[in-house]
């Protein structure tokens, strides 16, 4: 009962832990809630999109007298905001967003207008999306899986630890090894067919996602070789069990691959009448 009880918990913060890092993270759509003109319209704006075509930008907006337009930019360019007016289909504004090469980011708003009354649905700031390559479906499933199996056997190695009656070490060594198949072979795999590329940390770039990969693995090398000649190590796998939980605790994506556009020439610019 007390192994049951120890593994539901450590499932549970595993678990909980991958959900508010994608939650946490700058690719999870922007939603809220605005007022205009007593109308209340709540949304949900992207903020990742795949490139095979263009990215749908649809608010549910039931008053017909609301109107409005969506203005982008190319991120971190003096281009100039290029606006194209939301289209009508029942209840729903929609307008796109023009697909990007690889690791492209559109900066955009939302604007919706009725009568003199108009609103920013993002405020001032524009919401920031990223294109990302389609990744296949057999590699994106066993990638967050067995991230998931390696958070979760990490997590039961540090509660063993905490525990002078168990043995931390059949787990750590599970944990190692399930953690660098998701995070040396399926991660790069991901970010190959995402953004072209298999590395982007250290030495090569700043990728945070690449770079903190690597500082819980170096952890969990650490504590592995702690373990040689049967040593238990049980500072040494706790350790390692909550440098993940920390590194798990980083927004997903943060400090993610960007396309340097200067390298590109300006878009073609379309502009309302």
């Amino acid at each position: 009962m007390k192994k049951f009880l120890l593994w539901f918990l450590a499932f549970i913060i595993a678990a909980g832990t991958m959900v508010y890092q994608r939650l946490t993270g700058p690719t999870y759509p922007y939603n809220g809630k605005v007022e205009i003109d007593a109308a209340l319209v709540k949304f949900e704006l992207p903020r990742s999109s795949v490139n095979t075509s263009d990215c749908e930008v649809a608010v549910d907006v039931p008053d017909s007298d609301i109107s409005g337009f969506l203005e982008y930019k190319r991120y971190k360019t003096e281009d100039a905001w290029t606006k194209v007016p939301l289209e009508r289909k029942d209840d729903t504004l929609i307008a796109s967003l023009p697909k990007q090469p690889m690791a492209g980011k559109l900066a955009y708003r939302v604007i919706l207008a009725k009568g003199e009354k108009s609103v920013s649905l993002s405020g001032e700031n524009p919401i920031v999306i990223r294109f990302r390559g389609d990744v296949p479906i057999y590699v994106l499933i066993p990638h967050v899986l067995i991230m998931l199996l390696a958070l979760l056997f990490s997590t039961r190695a540090g509660l063993a630890a905490l525990d002078k009656k168990s043995d931390p070490r059949k787990y750590a060594k599970w944990a190692a090894v399930l953690f660098f198949i998701t995070g040396f072979i399926l991660g790069p795999l991901m970010q190959y067919y995402g953004f072209g590329l298999l590395w982007s940390g250290f030495p090569l770039g700043h990728d945070l996602t690449d770079n903190k990969t690597l500082v819980a693995m170096i952890g969990w090398l650490i504590a592995l070789f702690m373990m040689r000649r049967g040593k238990p190590a049980r500072g040494w796998i706790l350790a390692a069990s909550i440098l993940l939980l920390v590194v798990f605790l980083i927004p997903h994506s943060l400090l993610g691959s960007e396309l340097d556009y200067s390298k590109m020439a300006p878009p073609t610019k379309i502009n309302l009448p």
